[in-house]
């Protein structure tokens, strides 16, 4: 994908039913739909059958079951603006109670993050003010 459909990933999290994305693509490249589309698809591939049931009315869309069958996008306009995404994706198995610390999510770029020394690997673990004042709703 990565020779058709270039791009650099800052951050993701793989959740049951959808992921959180945060992703820099080519200059005047702004084609998220297939680079979407494209995550889903090879990602749904690798899963083993007996993990998911694809519902009937479903498959005719080209559509998993999987994933939710739309997308929101934004773009990143400050440096605050991207902390604040990328600390939404890494605390949002936290907030739908995958898991007890964003350190106990194995689906995440958190933990190359962690070594390459962006995040402590405490981070998130309690909900400090910092992490509620930076975790606003999206849709």
């Amino acid at each position: 994908m990565q020779q058709y459909l270039p791009s650099e990933t800052l951050a993701i999290c793989i959740l049951p039913d959808h992921f959180h994305w945060v992703v820099v693509l080519p200059e005047n490249d702004h084609d998220f739909s297939r680079r979407i589309q494209n995550l889903k698809i090879n990602f749904t591939k690798r899963l083993p059958l007996s993990l998911y049931n694809p519902q009937a009315g479903q498959t005719g869309k080209r559509e998993s079951g999987i994933w939710q069958s739309k997308f929101w996008e934004h773009a990143i306009r400050d440096e605050r603006d991207l902390y604040n995404h990328i600390a939404y994706t890494y605390y949002n198995p936290v907030k739908h109670g995958y898991a007890k610390s964003v350190a106990d999510w194995p689906f995440s770029s958190f933990h190359r993050d962690v070594s390459d020394g962006l995040f402590p690997i405490d981070w998130g673990g309690a909900v400090s003010e910092e992490i509620k004042n930076l975790y606003v709703e999206r849709p």
